[in-house]
């Protein structure tokens, strides 16, 4: 078995599809561990804030079947493929960890690159896996969140019940 680590995140009728993207993933893999909830403001266009939080799950499917069942659900809660990469999302799941796998093939790249880049994908994932080693840096993520230094972009943490 491998574990996986997901960023999960939207910013239409966030809390509704964020629930249904869950329940997807259990659905697919069972017993999913979830970080808390944060609110983020949108990254790289105007528009209404995110919730953003990270899942993880274990496997025996490929990654590449992990990245087309992800797509897959994606598409089920309506995500539409043809908006501008930086837009309104009703869900988005972004496959960051396969274990420890570093892979750079079209269209996935393992670590991925959002790890290190954006706070509201590695806070959620440190808060899941503080201990665990990422990859390529040799780093914990827990290290990687302290050494950040936009610690203060707001991260707001929300209350969040997967049952409406």
């Amino acid at each position: 078995m491998t574990t996986v680590y997901v960023s999960v995140g939207s910013n239409v009728d966030p809390a509704d599809n964020i629930r249904r993207g869950i329940d997807c993933l259990q659905r697919e893999y069972g017993q999913i561990l979830l970080s808390p909830v944060y609110r983020t403001r949108a990254v790289g266009f105007d528009g209404d804030d995110f919730l953003n939080l990270a899942a993880s799950f274990e496997t025996n499917d490929s990654v590449q079947d992990v990245d087309r069942t992800l797509d897959e659900i994606e598409n089920e809660c309506g995500r539409d493929r043809r908006e501008a990469r930086f837009g309104p999302r009703t869900l988005d799941l972004d496959l960051l960890l396969y274990g420890d796998l570093v892979l750079d093939e079209p269209g996935l790249r393992l670590p991925r690159d959002e790890i290190l880049e954006y706070a509201f994908v590695l806070r959620p994932l440190a808060d899941l896996a503080p201990g665990l080693i990422h990859p390529t840096t040799g780093n914990s993520l827990a290290e990687l969140w302290a050494a950040r230094t936009d610690q203060a972009d707001p991260l707001i943490p929300v209350p969040f019940v997967l049952q409406p």
